[in-house]
């Protein structure tokens, strides 16, 4: 068993390749194609690079056997941008390819992604209307930025995932996701849905049911206690794991974008090396699907 970053990217280099079918290109094709591109982006987050420009000289100097021709700073970023919907497709292309595609039981969280840190940032920034400030329970404090929601199966795959302005209810957004998605959860009999107390509502648990999806949550404290309750401490072990493993292995929150396109490209990229990491340990039988130690360095 091999499992080592040069391993994951061939592999994930023909998976793409076999995905797209070769992109057409008017006139001349691009010296750096798709499917290098994406796994170029991949082994960026895996090795914890959040500067483009560090990040290219790296390749330069490591991955050249890999990555013959390598953009300047400006056209990567340019290129990584435009493929943003094929990164959003890997993502998908990554869990239907596992063995977790089919689990019907899902967790659903989410975190806080910061993109700014003072008020003259606030002011300033690209994002203002669709960042805002929020507040973040698990470390008691405010931020300014987006929440990033996922949809995982206990492995942490990700199965649907969205961001949002932190003011917007956590309830309000899994239903739009749910509502996105409707087909994948019409196609599923029984799904457990694994939450934190933030989404208790009566009438979003029925619209639940009526979607035949079973709620798993916490009771509040004016409630009894509810079916099911006591496994949900492991369960949220492996919520905050997997949180961990965007946030603290993959610097979700050093994602360093200042605009709209930037932020939502930088965090695909790190959920998609996490799917392609746990798609990929799947691949090879490895014991532990979700540990990225073999790639990141």
């Amino acid at each position: 068993m091999t499992t080592d970053l040069n391993t994951l990217l061939t592999a994930l280099y023909v998976k793409i390749d076999d995905e797209i079918g070769g992109t057409r290109w008017m006139g001349r094709p691009p010296l750096l194609s798709d499917s290098e591109l994406v796994c170029l982006a991949v082994a960026q987050a895996l090795l914890g690079y959040h500067s483009e420009a560090r990040w290219l000289r790296y390749a330069r100097k490591n991955l050249s056997d890999m990555f013959p021709y390598l953009p300047q700073r400006a056209g990567y970023s340019k290129r990584l941008k435009s493929a943003l919907p094929l990164l959003k497709r890997m993502i998908r292309e990554l869990a239907m390819d596992s063995d977790f595609w089919t689990d019907t039981v899902w967790i659903a969280d989410s975190t806080p992604v910061p993109c700014g840190m003072s008020r003259p940032t606030v002011q300033r920034s690209n994002m203002a209307g669709w960042a805002g400030y929020g507040y973040c329970a698990s470390h008691s404090r405010f931020f300014w930025g987006l929440r990033l929601y996922l949809v995982c199966t206990p492995t942490g795959m990700p199965i649907m995932w969205a961001m949002a302005n932190p003011k917007i209810g956590e309830r309000e957004i899994l239903a739009a996701m749910l509502e996105v998605d409707a087909d994948l959860v019409a196609a599923r009999d029984g799904i457990l849905l694994i939450t934190d107390k933030g989404f208790a509502s009566e009438p979003f648990e029925k619209d639940l049911a009526e979607q035949g999806i079973e709620l798993l949550r916490p009771s509040l404290k004016r409630e009894k206690k509810r079916y099911g309750e006591p496994m949900l401490k492991k369960v949220r072990q492996l919520i905050e794991s997997v949180n961990d493993t965007l946030k603290g292995q993959l610097d979700l929150e050093q994602h360093g974008g200042r605009t709209f396109e930037g932020v939502a490209v930088r965090v695909t990229q790190r959920v998609l090396a996490m799917a392609a990491g746990i798609w990929h340990n799947n691949l090879i039988g490895a014991p532990v699907t979700r540990s990225l130690i073999a790639y990141d360095h």
